[in-house]
Formats: C-alpha cells, sequence, structure tokens
C-alpha cells in the first residue's frame, strides 16, 4: 500500500496543531499558577504591610498619650508650685504690710496719747490719784 503524500503531509499538520496545543494549555496552565501565586505572595505582603502599619500607629499613638500624660503632669506640678509660691509671697507680704500698719498706729497712738496725759499733781499724795 502506498501511502499519498497529501495524508501524510495532513497527519503531520494534525500532530503539529496537537502538540502546539497541548503547549499552549501548559502554557496557559502555568500563567494561571503564576498569576495565583503572584496574587497570593502580594496579599500576604499587604497583610504583612497593614498589620506593621497598624503596630506603628498604635505605638506611635501609645507614645504620644504618653508625652501628653508627661505633660500634662509637668503643667500640674508647675502650677502647684507657682500656686505655692504666690501664696507664700502673698503671706509674706501681708505679714510686712500689717507689721507696718501696726507699728504705724502704734506711733501714731503713742504721739497722740501725750496731748491727753494729766501732768502729775506733786502736791497731793498718790492714793487720791488712784481713783
Amino acid at each position: 500500500m502506498k501511502l499519498q503524500p497529501t495524508i501524510v503531509l495532513a497527519s503531520i499538520v494534525l500532530a503539529a496543531c496537537f502538540a502546539y496545543g497541548q503547549g499552549a494549555e501548559s502554557d496557559v496552565d502555568k500563567v494561571a499558577k503564576d498569576t495565583g501565586h503572584a496574587a497570593k505572595t502580594a496579599a500576604k505582603d499587604t497583610k504583612k504591610g497593614t498589620e506593621k502599619a497598624a503596630d506603628k500607629t498604635a505605638d506611635t499613638s501609645k507614645d504620644a498619650a504618653k508625652d501628653t500624660k508627661r505633660g500634662t503632669k509637668k503643667a500640674y506640678h508647675k502650677t502647684v508650685n507657682g500656686t505655692e509660691k504666690a501664696a507664700d509671697k502673698t503671706e509674706d507680704t501681708t505679714k510686712t504690710v500689717a507689721k507696718k500698719t501696726g507699728s504705724g498706729i502704734k506711733k501714731g497712738t503713742k504721739s497722740i496719747t501725750h496731748v491727753f496725759k494729766k501732768p502729775k499733781d506733786t502736791t497731793t499724795d498718790d492714793k487720791t490719784n488712784k481713783q
């Protein structure tokens, strides 16, 4: 039996198409697997990045809260100390003014009382003056 060249040629072309189809299917499968793997890796990296960013944000917020707490404590202590100092100065000033006022009143009283003092009577005895 003699094979016709067209049948042989058609068989070769058909086998090549089938082989090429198998290669294309393999390539599509490989690309799909690579794409899936890349998407999975990207999702993991995104998750890790998001977690790190959330942790850093939480740490920053925590540090800011600590700094605010420290600042508030410092301001409180400065206010208390300033108030105590002001109260002490007020007390000292009040005492000084009171002393000066008392001293002024005492001097004024002494200067006025000498006008109203009775002169001693040297002719009578001391019993009559004690009335």
